[in-house]
């Protein structure tokens, strides 16, 4: 039987539980939740202080960019049953390797970021020790993979963590009281342009690893095939919208404490200052409760989709995936009990094969939607789609671009 074989009947024989509500909605918010981590909480916190309600406007260009981008990628990952780095070894051998070797560095480096984040979480939540916090957390998401029924586990507590930390943030937006009339208005005209902004949330909603996560699960759980389009298309423009609701509700209770006059200091985390101005006390532990949320979210994202990366749906068992996940959740967690903290080099670093991953992944994407039908199961993609994705692309090389330049200062400097 050949592996194309295989795996239309590994996607037959998991037919009914990827068409369940539960599956489509856990790669939604694994997707979504991938994307908010901690830095994802720092960079909106930072651009809402600096440009004020005119970051509205970045955040909405960067929503529609990555719909963009995002419906090209699951759809044709999707109809096509195969990873990206499968698709990338069969557009040019070897390909798929080069993406494959640039997320897992990438990757390995933000998920120690993303295990001290969660002790900082827990800190912040509960005054525990932080590297106590970022060990319990490691032992949950590691509970997640060693489960019977991993990923059932894993779309559950991603979709019930997500909810958390939008309801949450929510709650502190309403009582941040921010001026919805004036970010609705620099929505659309506003009156400070940033396009550092812009790239940089672009780059951390689909970024490295972020933009399979959500497309792997559902190809893992047997939604492949033309006849899927509809789900794919639906499950990645919602996952988007998700990650969006989530920014624009974070933006605007940060808004509110800076609309009635507080100043956030530069020292400490300017998010945690601003959710307790906004709610005392109870709004810095409500922080805690979503930075850990967060960060905890992120290295399940993270660990999985590195781990796709690295294994295939066909030769490898789901035990063998899932114990890897385990090996590589914890060989961060004793990386960040060793050193702490991934050093800001390593970020920059990680950051800059991320920026180069994205343009290279999605070109992968695109060539084989304008190019190789036979990889897509006969499916007449959209031309419309297509173009629109190749120009999403090329935004996605001036990402790389941006994202290479201060590896190069640092390694010079």
């Amino acid at each position: 039987m050949s592996e194309h074989t295989a795996s239309t009947a590994t996607a037959e024989a998991e037919r009914p539980t990827a068409t369940s509500k539960g599956t489509l909605l856990g790669a939604i918010f694994l997707m979504a939740t991938s994307s908010i981590g901690p830095g994802f909480i720092t960079q909106t916190t930072s651009f809402t202080v600096e440009l004020g309600a005119a970051f509205a406007f970045a955040i909405l260009v960067s929503i529609l960019v990555d719909i963009a981008v995002q419906t090209n990628v699951w759809r044709v990952i999707g109809v096509s049953g195969r990873r990206a780095q499968e698709l990338g070894n069969l557009t040019l051998p070897g390909l798929g390797y080069v993406m494959a070797g640039l997320l897992l560095i990438g990757g390995f480096v933000f998920n120690i970021g993303n295990v001290a984040g969660a002790g900082l979480g827990m800190n912040i939540m509960t005054d525990l020790n932080a590297k106590v916090g970022g060990v319990i957390l490691a032992l949950v998401a590691v509970g997640v993979f060693l489960s019977k029924r991993a990923g059932v586990a894993m779309d559950r507590i991603v979709i019930l963590l997500g909810a958390l930390m939008i309801l949450l943030t929510l709650y502190i937006a309403i009582t941040s009281g921010p001026p919805v009339a004036s970010a609705l208005k620099n929505s659309v005209a506003p009156e400070t342009f940033s396009a550092l902004a812009i790239t940089t949330l672009i780059g951390g909603t689909i970024g490295g690893y972020i933009i399979y996560a959500g497309a792997h699960r559902l190809i893992d759980a047997g939604v492949t095939g033309p006849g899927r389009v509809r789900e794919l298309t639906h499950s990645a423009i919602l996952g988007i919208i998700v990650t969006g609701i989530m920014r624009i509700i974070l933006f605007l209770a940060i808004l509110g404490v800076m609309h009635a006059g507080h100043v956030l200091d530069s020292e400490g985390s300017k998010a945690a200052q601003a959710f307790e101005l906004a709610a005392g006390n109870v709004g810095l532990r409500l922080f805690g409760v979503i930075f850990a949320a967060a960060a905890l979210t992120s290295v399940i994202g993270c660990s999985y989709t590195t781990v796709t990366f690295l294994t295939s749906r066909v030769r490898t068992s789901p035990r063998t995936t899932n114990l890897m996940v385990v090996g590589f959740i914890a060989l961060s967690t004793i990386i960040f009990l060793l050193i702490g903290a991934a050093p800001s080099q390593l970020l920059v670093f990680a950051g800059a094969f991320n920026g180069i991953l994205l343009p290279v992944g999605i070109g992968v994407i695109m060539w084989v939607a304008w190019r190789r039908r036979d990889l897509l199961n006969g499916y007449d993609y959209p031309k419309w789609l297509a173009a629109l994705g190749t120009a999403a692309w090329v935004l996605t090389i001036y990402l790389a671009i941006n994202s290479i330049q201060p590896a190069i200062d640092l390694v010079t400097g």
